[in-house]
């Protein structure tokens, strides 16, 4: 005996408007990451990250930067993407450094951005 199934396959709900408002949110997304390139371009070239953080583990009597890390309670990420320049000091970790090397705040703000020539 056989059986044969001769019931159409159930049609897949279409919801109007969906395309376009995918199309939107695609947009925007590309848009806000063009803005975001455009910030980056122009932020100044002359934050030097290098040199603070150097400053601090030499203030401090500090091996590398996984000894900061425990001095300033953060986790490594967070040293390394400043050291990379990929995240930029903020107002927290600055006061930390502050705090921890009893370096005032704006000469961590210079040793931040002092040019190398």
């Amino acid at each position: 005996m056989t059986i044969t199934h001769t019931a159409e396959p159930a049609a897949v709900p279409s919801y109007p408007g969906l395309k376009e408002e995918y199309m939107n949110v695609r947009q925007k997304k590309l848009e806000m990451i063009e803005a975001m390139n455009r910030a980056r371009a122009l932020e100044p070239s002359s934050f030097v990250p290098n040199k603070l953080l150097d400053t601090l583990i030499e203030k401090l009597n500090l091996k590398n930067d996984a000894e900061l890390c425990r001095v300033l309670e953060v986790q490594p990420p967070i040293i390394s993407k400043i050291r990379h320049g990929k995240l930029a000091v903020g107002a927290t970790i600055l006061l930390r450094m502050h705090e921890k090397s009893e370096i005032s705040i704006r000469d961590l703000k210079e040793l931040s951005s002092t040019a190398t020539h």
